[in-house]
């Protein structure tokens, strides 16, 4: 058995170790040992915290002879990304400048899943900076490899962590999200993701300083959990909501709302914005439109999503006119080739004037009012994760064209990311030997009801996960 724990759920893992049927230790040790194997062949894990893990695990097994009651979580080892603080580990954003730079304290949802009782067992690759590209590739730890396809990027920014998860080297990742981070590498690994609503889990993104981001940065990012199962998601969005003195944007809204008159319907919406999608994505939304028909959905196909072209506009015009200042300063912190990426996007769209930025902000208020409107009528919302399977690595930093491709591709991740509402990624099967799936989006702080449409769906089509690394590429000539 001691070889399969690493294979369990989270919610089997923990439900174990509470019960005595196994030892934190055990639970941490076959990770461990997990780790030792794949990590090898994908470079997911940049930060191995194995002593602190086993010491954690120890602490566990300890509070339970002693008879204390153990969390939800308990002994579940996951990966945390490089940009969220570990105590006493270095938070290097893949970045060499700042290998050194040592957390004095836990970052909000860090300490929170630890109070519910999981341990972290490492680090987890990302693009350096977050900057470099939608491909998990860091200056300090080099390419994280897609376990389906080495050919194929894993996605990012959270990459490492969808594929710890994936792979069974951690039952749970901690990533980040302002536009997809979570949930395409959770589509492209073939894990689910939840990308909480604006102001749902508490955080604190102040690494590099005392300072504060600007109303982009505050209002965009967003941390997330993955995990091979949706039950599994549903354990760390418990944990993970609430509040926290540290981030006054946390909003104390009850995890679960309350019960909509049935059926629920949800708006299917395969091609956001007519710009192209791929028959194998459109083919997976229609998979899972039929999986949430059988579950008794009200699905129903609508013309499109609200103001999608001008939420995408403002979106990078906004984040563009808050980064600007500092651009030159990054860009010399990202490495040979990593500023490609943003200096493309910097080219393409130019920083807005004041007057320029204040209507910006009042176009975001009216997008968001758009949206609420559109989910107070539809509830749920089915649609792509990334309108195209999984591309080559660094495809948006190749050139324009690349660059112009990606954004297409994760349209959708992009505007509700601008809007604030969550998305749960959950896979809907494999095609071609790669991992399909979809997204279900829905109101604001209702997470809840879009944990448990992505449940049926994956009721009715399975889990994918976790699987061994092919060393071979599915690629054809």
């Amino acid at each position: 058995m001691q070889n399969a724990l690493w294979k369990m759920s989270a919610a089997a893992q923990a439900q174990a170790v509470r019960d005595g049927d196994i030892s934190a230790v055990e639970l941490v040790d076959s990770h461990l040992d997990r780790i030792a194997e794949v990590n090898p062949q994908v470079n997911a894990v940049t930060q191995l915290l194995a002593q602190r893990a086993r010491e954690a695990a120890a602490q566990t097994d300890r509070r339970r002879a002693a008879g204390e009651r153990l969390g939800p979580l308990a002994g579940v080892p996951f990966t945390v990304k490089e940009t969220t603080a570990v105590e006493g580990v270095p938070t290097t954003l893949g970045s060499a400048r700042f290998r050194d730079l040592v957390a004095p304290a836990d970052a909000p949802p860090v300490a929170r899943l630890r109070a519910a009782g999981a341990i972290p067992i490492g680090h987890s690759n990302m693009p350096t900076l977050v900057l470099a590209g939608m491909h998990t590739r860091s200056e300090l730890f080099g390419d994280t490899v897609n376990p389906w396809d080495p050919a194929r990027t894993p996605g990012g920014s959270s990459g490492g962590d969808g594929v710890a998860v994936a792979t069974g080297m951690a039952a749970l990742g901690l990533g980040n999200d302002s536009g997809g981070s979570v949930r395409i590498p959770a589509s492209f690994c073939g894990v689910a993701g939840l990308k909480p609503t604006t102001g749902r889990f508490p955080a604190d993104h102040r690494v590099l300083g005392p300072d504060d981001p600007g109303p982009a940065s505050q209002l965009l990012v967003t941390d997330g959990p993955l995990a091979r199962g949706v039950g599994d998601l549903r354990l760390a969005y418990e944990a993970l909501a609430g509040t926290d003195p540290r981030d006054p944007r946390a909003v104390p809204v009850p995890a679960y709302g309350e019960r909509l008159p049935g059926p629920l319907k949800v708006a299917v919406v395969a091609d956001p914005g007519g710009h192209g999608v791929h028959p194998t994505v459109r083919g997976a939304i229609a998979t899972a439109a039929d999986a949430l028909r059988d579950a008794g959905y009200d699905v129903r196909e609508v013309a499109d999503v609200p103001r999608l072209d001008e939420a995408l506009e403002a979106y990078h015009r906004i984040t563009v006119t808050e980064f600007a200042p500092t651009w030159p300063a990054v860009r010399k912190l990202l490495g040979e080739g990593g500023d490609r990426y943003i200096g493309m996007t910097m080219e393409q769209t130019p920083p807005a004037t004041a007057e320029e930025f204040m209507k910006l902000m009042g176009a975001w208020l009216g997008i968001r009012r758009s949206w609420a409107e559109f989910l107070d009528e539809y509830p749920l919302l089915l649609g792509p994760v990334f309108t195209e399977p999984p591309v080559e690595p660094g495809l948006e930093s190749r050139d324009r064209a690349g660059r112009q491709r990606v954004g297409a591709g994760m349209r959708l991740c992009s505007v509700t990311s601008f809007v604030g509402v969550p998305g749960v990624a959950v896979p809907t099967g494999l095609s071609d030997g790669l991992p399909s799936g979809v997204q279900i989006v829905g109101r604001a702080f209702r997470e809840d009801l879009c944990l448990a449409a992505a449940q049926e769906i994956e009721d009715r089509l399975g889990v994918l996960t976790p699987v061994d690394p092919r060393r071979h590429s599915t690629m054809g000539p």
